[in-house]
């Protein structure tokens, strides 16, 4: 893979947005599927295979990249078992439960504005 230059416009932008709390927080959590990941393994702890029947409509390889950066990020933790077949499974870590007031308050709004916007 190609390396970014330092002092490229995107590069630049980037770490502008990084200066702000909320945008780096979001950068966190967004994306199409990370949401939806996270509240799949909401108290409780889930294996990879459990994972993909849940989204069967998303790539294997999605999924996976997902996961892996929810784990970089400190969000979810992957549990490797020394089995055969392998077993490996997801949950989330404190700093990812301390988000749940937060998303719930989230999801109210959206239900919220969901409603309102069909009324309409």
């Amino acid at each position: 893979m190609a390396t970014r230059k330092v002092n490229s416009t995107y590069t630049r932008n980037e770490q502008s947005l990084f200066e702000c709390d909320l945008s780096y927080a979001i950068n966190k959590i967004g994306g199409r599927w990370k949401l939806q990941i996270l509240s799949m393994l909401e108290n409780r702890t889930l294996r990879f295979t459990a994972l993909k029947k849940e989204f069967a409509f998303m790539s294997e390889r999605m999924l996976t990249l997902q996961l892996r950066a929810l784990e970089q990020d400190g969000l979810v933790k992957r549990t490797v078992y020394a089995e055969v077949p392998p077993r490996v499974e997801y949950e989330l870590t404190n700093t990812a439960m301390e988000l749940w007031p937060i998303l719930n308050q989230l999801s109210q709004w959206g239900s919220k504005q969901r409603s309102s916007h069909r009324e309409l």
